[in-house]
């Protein structure tokens, strides 16, 4: 027993075996670990890719992505792998999704990363309306997205005698419009006023949505330069209560007083009789 302990000893503080044995060793780890890495690489991994085009600004619905197996070694930190990370998100502002393409962590975002996603929320049937504003139509910038507004209308009301000469120059104001929800207020550059509460910048448009008669009405009191005519945002507390009420016209003499100073179409029409 002595002799074999000895021998032992002897084989394992032997230089060349020692060499030889490391060298198995070693040959064994590179090749275990290299077997490993070959696996990885060639084991194929279930990813999410667009089975049509997708637009940009587009929500990506579950019959628009399906599902392929792809080897590890092509994915990469940019390309999502789980379809619950794809479903229900938007394509991006600036991308646009081609048909068999994988689904990228830029080419996808939540709807709050949209650049414009606020004015994506407004109900269906209403039209969007952009309306010039400065600090002090803003109430040294006070209308938020998501307040309420009433919408004013002040016009120069002239009326000229037969001769041609105005006999009578009367300021009208009144509310047109009332429970008017603002949708997002932009700089001049087009940026979102509150996205970066560090920097100032002055209002130049608010955001909202009417219905399409309203719309055109307040398009036509906008085009009234002979009144001078002027569109006023007045604040009020709507946003406070459980349930806003719905867009609504305030005043019928307002309405016709614009219809009468401009030409009728045949949908004008139509909204009148209702």
């Amino acid at each position: 027993m002595n002799n074999l302990i000895v021998g032992i000893k002897k084989f394992f503080t032997n230089k060349n075996t020692v060499t030889v044995v490391g060298v198995i060793a070693a040959i064994i780890v590179l090749y275990v670990g290299y077997n490993m890495r070959i696996n990885q690489a060639i084991t194929p991994v279930t990813v999410p890719y667009a089975l049509e085009e997708i637009n940009p600004r587009t929500q990506i619905t579950e019959d628009m992505v399906g599902t392929m197996e792809i080897p590890q070694s092509m994915v990469s930190d940019s390309i999502i792998t789980n379809s619950a990370n794809v479903i229900d998100m938007y394509s991006n502002a600036d991308s646009v999704i081609p048909e068999g393409s994988l689904f990228y962590t830029r080419s996808v975002v939540s709807r709050d990363q949209l650049p414009d996603s606020i004015i994506l929320d407004y109900p269906k049937g209403y039209v969007l309306y952009n309306l010039d504003v400065d600090m002090a139509s803003t109430y040294s910038n006070s209308i938020y997205p998501g307040n309420y507004i009433d919408i004013y209308l002040k016009v120069q009301n002239s009326e000229e005698n037969v001769e041609g000469q105005v006999s009578d120059d009367r300021i009208m104001v009144g509310k047109l419009l009332q429970n008017v929800k603002v949708l997002a207020v932009f700089d001049s550059e087009g940026n979102n006023v509150f996205a970066n509460a560090e920097e100032k910048t002055s209002p130049s448009q608010i955001i909202f949505a009417v219905p399409e008669e309203y719309h055109i009405l307040l398009r036509k009191a906008s085009f009234l330069r002979a009144y001078e005519s002027e569109i006023i945002p007045v604040p009020t507390a709507e946003s406070l209560e459980d349930e806003p009420g719905d867009v609504e016209l305030s005043s019928e003499d307002l309405r016709n007083f614009i219809n009468n100073v401009t030409a009728m179409t045949e949908e004008d029409l139509s909204y009148t009789q209702q």
